[in-house]
């Protein structure tokens, strides 16, 4: 079993200055464009060779994390003035103020006793206040270092910006290679800045739709298996899985409750797809399935409030494409999309305030957010194909795949919720459909 904590590191040292312990320094996230605040990440440093390496190993992927939120930059290490084992006292405040960091990030990497161990410290210091905004200290294993630079980061995030982090997280996604008419599909899972990749599935059977269950710990997706196509569910951590159940017709785009309660999907039989619910107990279904739509239409894509208690979903009962919520216990359906074209792919946020979607509107594709009745309607992102948007844990950042026509790749892309600091997420081939999974437990 794999050691992991982290405390507050003020329960274990004096305050080291006699300025407010409260600092002032802070974002402003409320607008569109947020200009960068400069962050100086110190290596930490470490008390033998192999721990000053780990400490530069941290530093890198903490710069990182920052950067890619495009709030923080962080600032070019060969302009800094103290050294790491200088830094294991009261930083020289004046010398960071010289080069314009607004924060600080220092600390230390003590090897333990034992071969793998570890101990992480690290402080959040607000330069011009001269106080110490944020102190944690890690005890992990020696393989887990990257999970304690995203912990970092995602500590220096939520005390800078007001929301929480999340950098500590997974993404799961469907990675395609082979000619259009021929795709091989493999269901593949990585750390959300592309690290410890790794595949599910084998590339034997075509797979679709996966979805994280709200504890990270496993996912359900689609598979072409036999001449029904089923929903399974894959334990992350035993690499084992079962279908859900056994279905008279095709079964596909799963999705848990937030509470873990209930699985929702669509079942298709005689012609006709409708939603239906799965109680699940423990992740494992306990009861048959429960329909919950029953139009004539194509009734698709659902999605659960962040209460677990509704539905946005899509279905072409009104003559296209549009976006529909409902209560999980059944009733009328409510349509919220009136913006002209087709929508599809809705996401609930997990702040519970807005849906992310996809629109087909001229020609073009785009990802957008609405509010949860439908109002205030904004368009993000423009292209040829932008498709399967899906939320970070903290509901800052969509997540989407896009596909370039002129060069015929498929890729990953976040946005940020206001439209800007569009990036692309690396991976080793083309990737699609993708899924955020909460912060790592």
């Amino acid at each position: 079993m794999k050691r992991w904590s982290w405390s507050l590191l003020i329960a274990f040292f004096p305050l080291l200055t006699s300025a407010p312990a409260t600092a002032q320094l802070e974002i402003d996230i409320t607008e569109g464009i947020v200009e960068p605040l400069p962050i100086a990440v110190s290596e930490l440093y470490g008390n033998n060779p192999e721990a000053l390496k780990l400490g530069r190993d941290i530093a890198d992927v903490v710069s990182a994390d920052l950067e890619s939120s495009g709030l923080l930059r962080p600032l070019d290490r060969r302009a800094f003035i103290q050294s790491p084992e200088e830094l294991q006292n009261l930083p020289r405040f004046a010398d960071w103020r010289q080069i314009n960091a607004q924060a600080l990030v220092t600390g230390t990497v003590i090897a333990g006793e034992g071969a793998n161990e570890l101990t992480v410290e690290f402080r959040l210091w607000d330069v011009f206040a001269a106080s110490q905004m944020r102190g944690l200290r890690f005890n992990a294993n020696a393989d887990q270092w990257r999970r304690v630079a995203h912990r970092i980061a995602d500590a220096v995030y939520q005390r800078i910006t007001g929301e929480d982090g999340y950098f500590d997280s997974q993404i799961v996604y469907v990675s395609e290679t082979g000619p259009t008419l021929d795709r091989v599909k493999r269901i593949a899972v990585m750390d959300q800045d592309g690290a410890n990749h790794r595949f599910l599935t084998d590339g034997r059977d075509l797979v679709l739709t996966p979805r994280f269950d709200p504890k990270g710990t496993s996912i359900a997706y689609m598979a072409y298996r036999s001449q029904v196509p089923q929903i399974y569910q894959r334990n992350l951590l035993t690499n084992t899985e079962q279908p859900i159940g056994n279905f008279p017709g095709m079964t596909f785009a799963p999705k848990f409750s937030p509470d873990g309660s209930r699985l929702a999907m669509s079942l298709a039989t005689n012609g006709n797809t409708d939603l239906y619910i799965i109680d699940l107990q423990n992740g494992q279904p306990v009861s048959q399935r429960r329909r919950l739509t029953s139009s004539q239409a194509i009734d698709t894509s659902p999605s659960f409030s962040p209460d677990s208690r509704q539905l946005v979903f899509n279905s072409d009962r009104a003559g296209s494409p549009q976006l529909y919520t409902m209560s999980v216990d059944g009733g009328e359906a409510k349509r919220i999309s009136f913006g002209g074209g087709n929508y599809g792919s809705p996401a609930w946020s997990p702040r519970g305030d807005l849906i992310a979607f996809t629109k087909i509107k001229g020609g073009l594709f785009h990802i957008g957010v609405m509010k949860t009745d439908g109002n205030d309607e904004r368009l993000l992102t423009r292209s040829a194909l932008d498709e399967a948007p899906t939320w970070s844990p903290n509901g800052r950042v969509i997540l989407f795949s896009r596909k370039n026509y002129s060069t015929n790749r498929i890729r990953l892309f976040s946005i940020d919720v206001t439209g800007y600091n569009e990036r692309e997420l690396p991976t080793p081939l083309d990737a699609s459909d993708p899924d955020w999974s909460i912060l790592i437990p």
